[in-house]
């Protein structure tokens, strides 16, 4: 059975004003404050054509329509270029905006730029996060660390609470 992604609604950043940004995407330009009025469901990932990163944007791309129903907006966001998402989107028929923060200041504005470190290696980048933010603005809930695995169910689920009462 597929891990559970653990909810943090004790997070710090729940309950308060999503940072706003505007970033440039591969349906054009995202600003967040113009998304008011409908619920965001905000993705950050690693990167482009990845085992894990490609199996989560195909699970959001499966699952659009029920995004879509309750009038939620699915953002992705990496450090990749828009050429990359542009491929990327192109490759796996994704039906949502993919937003490049080449310079990570929204990455970091979220709190997920990361120091990794893999067999030794020391890099930085986007640890697997996603922020669920309600008609106002505010953020409901955050997952960090997110495991693929069941957690587009799970960000569904949620969505439709917040959407339904």
């Amino acid at each position: 059975m597929a891990a559970k992604t653990v909810t943090h609604t004790q997070d710090t950043m729940v309950g308060q004003e999503a940072p706003d940004f505007t970033l440039e995407g591969t349906n054009g330009s995202v600003h967040l404050a113009d998304l008011h009025g409908h619920v965001v469901v905000l993705y950050f990932y690693p990167r482009d054509n990845t085992p894990g990163c490609t199996t989560e944007a195909c699970d959001f791309r499966d699952m659009i329509q029920d995004f879509s129903q309750v009038d939620a907006v699915v953002l992705g966001v990496s450090t990749d270029s828009l050429a990359s998402h542009a491929k990327f989107t192109a490759k796996y028929q994704l039906p949502f905006h993919l937003l490049s923060d080449s310079d990570a200041k929204v990455a970091n504005r979220y709190g997920v730029y990361k120091q990794k470190n893999l067999y030794g290696k020391v890099s930085y980048g986007i640890e697997r996060s996603t922020f669920i933010i309600d008609r106002d603005g505010i953020i409901r809930y955050v997952f960090r660390r997110v495991r693929v695995p069941g957690h587009v169910s799970q960000v569904k689920e949620l969505v439709n609470q917040l959407t339904h009462g």
